[in-house]
């Protein structure tokens, strides 16, 4: 069982991108949905509590902070947790556009799983979504605008940090930049980099200092072990299965790149981050709200 509240949207008045439906779900213990498809793309996002996911055979095990995505016609099946039940938020979306945005915030059917430390702004924009009445033409393009500001939020964890916005114009930085992103995992080089946007290597080498400070095969080994530190802390895979998952062709090199960037083996971080999520959760536990008091 659970309490949800929905708006669905009866037609679709923008072709490139547009709402679906929408809603928040307080699930009681053990509520699950699936196995089932969908016939369009829908981002949850957990606000509370716990629970997992499975697509094909991976499942995830996610708790506050966390999310998912569901791919249409793709079977998926989540659960609610038996002790710490879940609360989420969702929004599921369609438009010929779609899978590029989604891109541009590296999810895909392979890296379905994402983490967000703006649940707040994520959750008022779907509050939003919800008062407004489909009906009238003008909440239709409101809704529009609140379905931009969700991404636009979401997108804040794909900014690479430290790196200030006027040293990213280079188009041929950008471009390499998003071919890491939604490629990393293919075991690609610097030479694929390169090809990719169709300039030669010592050039790529000279824009990546010039505009991030750093050389393309530093920025491709850094990308990927953050991501595996996601993979490490979200799912249960093994540290063979993590490396095989971020582009390595060998863990042993994998572990040994990661200890030499993070200070402690892929097992070690393993323990210690996951110890500390559950500690965080704990400490603020008692501090959240229920959510349907936002809609007094």
């Amino acid at each position: 069982m659970e309490d949800a509240y929905t708006l669905h949207m009866a037609g679709a008045k923008f072709q490139e991108l547009y709402l679906c439906h929408c809603g928040v779900s307080e699930c009681k213990p053990n509520h699950s949905f699936g196995p089932a498809v969908r016939p369009n793309y829908i981002i949850h996002y957990i606000l509370s509590g716990k629970g997992s996911f499975q697509v094909g055979d991976c499942k995830y095990d996610l708790m506050q902070g966390q999310g998912f995505l569901i791919e249409p016609e793709t079977v998926t099946f989540y659960k609610a947790d038996s002790q710490q039940p879940w609360t989420y938020l969702w929004v599921a979306f369609a438009g010929y556009r779609a899978e590029m945005h989604l891109q541009e915030l590296g999810l895909n059917e392979e890296r379905p799983i994402f983490q967000s430390g703006h649940g707040e702004d994520l959750r008022e924009i779907v509050l939003r979504m919800l008062k407004q009445d489909v009906l009238f033409q003008e909440n239709q393009y409101y809704l529009q605008s609140l379905l931009y500001e969700f991404f636009a939020v979401l997108t804040r964890n794909v900014q690479m940090e430290g790196v200030p916005r006027e040293r990213k114009e280079s188009i041929y930085v950008r471009q390499a930049v998003n071919y890491v992103r939604n490629n990393f995992f293919r075991g690609i080089g610097v030479a694929d980099m390169a090809s990719h946007v169709c300039i030669s290597r010592s050039y790529l080498y000279k824009l990546f200092q010039e505009n991030l400070g750093i050389s393309p095969k530093e920025f491709l080994t850094q990308f990927r072990i953050t991501r595996s530190k996601d993979l490490l802390t979200v799912t249960d895979l093994s540290v063979d299965g993590v490396a095989m998952s971020c582009g390595y062709g060998d863990a042993l090199v994998y572990s040994k790149t990661f200890k030499k960037i993070v200070g402690v083996p892929p097992s070690v971080y393993r323990k210690e981050n996951r110890r500390e999520v559950q500690e965080r959760l704990l400490a603020q536990e008692q501090k959240i709200k229920e959510i349907m008091k936002h809609f007094d």
